[in-house]
């Protein structure tokens, strides 16, 4: 793991996106399995922050930002999914929306409730973030509108 001390500000906001991705993938875990919260943020801080995969070595993420997704994801699950229910269509409730949908929506519903990160600027994040688990799908046109009627709600000074 790097410190984001020192590093240009390209550099720092790839590490702050690796962290979505990475917290979308822990939100997943989390649900999926009986590991609990502090042992899915612990394997991902010691074993997938910088890992390498087929060769292929994964970007550092923002440790910080990791963290208080996962954190505020956990204590407002509750409230981020009613945010994301009254985005979805009447009949579609996010107890029937694809497991790693779910975790994005939480994901990003976490840091829609924070100040730092323009709504806008989640928004795109987390439809890139869509792009990177469901390519060739139209996913990420149906993230981007539930996103965006979610940011208006959690945020309405920003549009």
């Amino acid at each position: 793991m790097t410190s984001s001390a020192g590093l240009s500000g390209n550099q720092k906001r790839k590490m702050k996106s690796a962290s979505r991705l990475y917290a979308v993938q822990a939100l997943f875990q989390m649900e999926h399995s009986s590991q609990s919260f502090d042992t899915v943020r612990k394997e991902f801080l010691e074993h997938r922050f910088g890992a390498t995969y087929d060769g292929q070595e994964m970007i550092d993420g923002d440790i910080r930002h990791f963290a208080e997704l996962l954190e505020t994801a956990v204590n407002y699950q509750a409230a981020i999914d009613q945010m994301t229910d009254r985005a979805l269509v009447a009949k579609w409730a996010i107890a029937r929306i694809d497991p790693t949908l779910r975790a994005l929506f939480r994901a990003a519903g976490a840091e829609l409730r924070e100040q730092e990160t323009p709504p806008k600027v989640v928004i795109n994040e987390y439809v890139d973030v869509a792009r990177a688990f469901f390519e060739g799908g139209d996913e990420p046109k149906f993230v981007n509108a539930v996103l965006d009627h979610m940011a208006r709600e959690a945020r309405p000074e920003a549009f």
